[in-house]
């Protein structure tokens, strides 16, 4: 898909040249002003006169009219150079390939050294553009009826690099191809129906994962997790026909299984919310409660791309949450695989009682590190909104490697408290060890801090993407639906992950 060329030419023939303006004082400088002179200066005219904008993320598309190979310039605008950073380079060239692939254009040419300044070099500016560009074309097609005409999109990119390696270049944009391609693997699982994606579906989705990278993998059964002993995701699971799964998939890239990285995700392929069950606004959309699952997924694919020298299990639990003569009920006690015994209060609180026997269970496979991802509360739109990712820890170390990939992925995280009172709310049950609803009361923390129960000692970052798992509206690298939060997070902290 991508060509790097280092010398640039502008008599090459493409559909369109993306390149981008700083805003300065009416100056086409350094590689820009070669192509202001195939215009004859017309482009600084444009300019001066308000017909180009160099505020940040505006998008001007101008016709060459034959003077130079490609057919049209499409601009975009930087802001002030000195503000220039790697996420808003980003999301302005979302912005502008979304507008490339609006108007129908295959065969699109960037040229690079216009997008960088002091913060961003080359090498970041080639891992923004292709990023951008196949996170901006992700579409989901969904069940209507197609039509025979086929789509166009892009189909081929050419990268004028100037002073570095072309080998250099390509293996930046291929890193930043394989980070967005994962996030779509991502939000196609997210926005697949409940009938579509059964635990079983994710359970193949997975093994298809492990046959292509050599992860090793394990599902357990139903009968698999009665002899363990996981009373927690079984109790969750007792209202539905489909069958539970407890799925593994483990990455070695270390000599020895040492240092192991736990990447936990809910799988929640629909929630009724059981007997507790949800009102009817409130029940659409729950498809999406599997999205910490999927951003687990979404990152051992990114994972079996790259090939990092890190350790990592991710164990995923998955099931439905229905509603019948066998389902789950208020008041109900049961035992997890830890052996701590919880009293059921909200039947909707089901993602922390499965997130606890995956978290034990991830220890059993030796994770010396945890991170949990999951659609776990509402309570935490209410606190956060829907642009940031709830967070709770018990090891400021690990917190500080996760808050420092969410940075550079562009995925907000807000730190929710912890405190010892906290937890004694959270183990307020007279007759159980732990109460999974305690009130709405702190309502994220209390569901995130369950979940740290059943992790103890081991150093654990908890993330709540309830709010950001989905979208309403398009942005500048992605349409409404799902978004894929948290699996280029999840990536980058095993990439650049340093043992405590």
């Amino acid at each position: 898909m991508f060509t790097v060329k280092k010398e640039v030419n502008y008599a090459n023939e493409h559909d369109c040249l993306v390149l981008g303006i700083f805003d300065k004082p009416n100056k086409f400088e350094g590689i820009l002003s070669g192509l202001d002179n195939e215009f004859n200066g017309q482009l600084t005219e444009l300019v001066k006169n308000g017909d180009l904008s160099a505020k940040k993320k505006a998008v001007s598309k101008v016709h060459t009219f034959g003077k130079i190979g490609s057919k049209r310039l499409y601009i975009v605008g930087l802001g002030r150079e000195n503000e220039l950073t790697f996420e808003v380079l980003r999301e302005a060239l979302g912005k502008t390939f979304k507008a490339v692939k609006k108007d129908k254009i295959q065969d699109v040419s960037v040229l690079l050294p216009s997008f960088i300044n002091e913060d961003v070099a080359l090498l970041d500016a080639a891992h923004a553009v292709s990023e951008a560009l196949t996170l901006a074309m992700y579409t989901f097609e969904g069940y209507k009826q197609k039509s025979n005409e086929p789509e166009k999109t892009v189909e081929h990119v050419t990268v004028y690099g100037d002073s570095l390696d072309e080998e250099e270049i390509k293996a930046a944009l291929t890193v930043g191809y394989i980070y967005g391609k994962g996030t779509n693997s991502a939000r196609t699982l997210v926005n697949l129906p409940g009938n579509m994606l059964t635990a079983t579906d994710m359970a193949n989705y997975a093994l298809e994962l492990a046959a292509k990278y050599s992860f090793e993998a394990e599902i357990l059964e139903k009968e698999d997790m009665l002899r363990l002993g996981m009373g927690a995701l079984l109790a969750v699971n007792q209202g539905s026909v489909e069958p539970p799964k407890m799925i593994v998939l483990k990455y070695q890239g270390k000599e020895e299984w040492t240092d192991v990285i736990g990447l936990v995700g809910k799988g929640i392929t629909f929630d009724t919310g059981g007997y507790s069950i949800k009102p009817k606004d409130g029940i659409v959309g729950m498809k999406s409660d599997m999205g910490g699952a999927a951003a687990v997924l979404g990152a051992m694919e990114i994972i079996g791309e790259l090939k990092p020298e890190q350790n990592v299990v991710a164990v995923i639990p998955s099931t439905d949450n229905m509603i019948s003569g066998n389902a789950l009920k208020p008041d109900d006690v049961i035992t997890s695989m830890s052996g701590k015994t919880i009293e059921v209060l909200n039947t909707d609180a089901e993602g922390r009682l499965a997130l606890a026997d995956a978290v034990t269970y991830a220890k059993h496979h030796g994770a010396n590190y945890i991170v949990d991802v999951a659609t776990l509360t509402g309570g935490v739109i209410v606190a956060l909104g829907n642009e940031t990712t709830g967070a709770l820890t018990n090891n400021e170390v690990l917190w500080e490697q996760v808050l420092e990939a969410s940075y550079e992925a562009g995925e907000p995280i807000w730190r929710l408290p912890l405190f010892e009172k906290d937890k004694q709310r959270i183990r307020s049950s007279k007759i159980a060890d732990l109460n999974n609803s305690p009130g709405r009361e702190g309502h994220a923390i209390m569901g995130g801090g369950f979940v740290g129960e059943f992790a103890e000692g081991t150093p654990w970052v908890h993330l709540d993407i309830a709010g950001t798992a989905t979208t309403r509206k398009d942005h500048d690298l992605g349409p409404s639906g799902a978004t894929g939060a948290m699996v280029r997070t999840l990536a980058l902290l095993v990439e650049r992950f340093e043992s405590n």
